[in-house]
């Protein structure tokens, strides 16, 4: 299966999944840590996938997703965006009513 395909399949397959470095309970970098944290925050059951173990993810991931860095958000197949975009829309409350309504 194409690098493109497993990325599009893993997205498509989880309701809200997180690539990122490292994993929930080791976040390998301050800007994945927030993420956990944002969505840790939310209540919200979510996947990740950690790039650093997968270096064809990490290198195609921008490509397909039109974002350059880590973590990165998708939520019901869209990019959310990162962790600075998490931040801003979890301090406006935003954050919590996108989770709560890919769980419906």
């Amino acid at each position: 299966m194409d690098i493109m395909e497993v990325i599009k399949n893993t997205v498509e397959s989880h309701p809200v999944v997180l690539f990122m470095k490292g994993s929930q309970q080791f976040p390998m970098c301050g800007f994945s840590a927030l993420a956990v944290q944002a969505l840790k925050g939310c209540g919200s059951e979510f996947h990740t996938v950690n790039v650093l173990e997968n270096p064809d993810i990490r290198a195609n991931l921008p490509q397909y997703s039109n974002w350059p860095t880590y973590p990165q958000l998708f939520v019901k197949g869209e990019l959310i965006g990162g962790s600075d975009i998490m931040a801003e829309l979890n301090a406006s409350g935003e954050l919590k009513q996108i989770l709560s309504d890919a769980k419906a």
